[in-house]
């Protein structure tokens, strides 16, 4: 890599890591490039030689959070824990966003779903599904060696879950408290335990 395509690189890194906290703390439709610009000491235009489009943005910063998700799920997964321990591991994902005083990207997103691009929307749904899927086939583990008990599907259960889990961490944000995350986080999981 050329020293010119570090900096572009670089450069797209920086943009991305100011607009995922604007979008974690404020949503999406709440910043402009400007005030990405402005953080970075930037001009706009500089934003859209790097993202020509806010959607374009958008995209982006889904690409690199699912990455980075799926990397933190494959981490659980190496760690060889069993059912229960997968699970907390991945509660304690939800938790640690709300602990640095930010919202899960795609829940936010999520919230202002009808006002995204279509690719934008279609990439929040794509990171949804990709969590249920894995953590159904968690649970679908525990309920086969006895440790998690629910009725209907794993996938049904994990639909849940990550429904509570995103809707706890709006609720305690509403309230500054990330106590009432826990609460409910500890609730879900304590539903499933034999």
């Amino acid at each position: 890599m050329t020293q010119a395509q570090e900096q572009r690189t670089d450069t797209a890194n920086r943009i991305l890591d100011v607009a995922e906290h604007l979008v974690q703390v404020r949503g999406f439709n709440a910043f402009s490039y400007a005030d990405v610009a402005g953080e970075l000491e930037l001009t706009n235009a500089a934003l859209h030689y790097h993202f020509p489009t806010k959607s374009e943005l958008g995209e982006a910063l889904i690409a690199r959070y699912a990455i980075r998700f799926t990397g933190a799920l494959n981490e659980i997964d190496e760690s060889r824990v069993d059912p229960p321990g997968k699970l907390d591991a991945y509660v304690d994902l939800y938790a640690d966003v709300l602990r640095n005083q930010r919202m899960c990207l795609c829940g936010m997103l999520a919230a202002e779903y009808e006002t995204l691009s279509a690719g934008m929307q279609v990439a929040v749904a794509d990171f949804f599904e990709m969590n249920e899927q894995w953590l159904a086939e968690v649970l679908r583990h525990g309920h086969d060696d006895g440790t998690f008990r629910f009725t209907g599907s794993p996938l049904d259960e994990a639909l849940s879950i990550v429904s509570g889990l995103e809707g706890a961490m709006l609720i305690a944000r509403s309230f500054g408290d990330s106590g009432r995350f826990q609460s409910a986080a500890r609730q879900l999981v304590t539903t499933l335990r034999r």
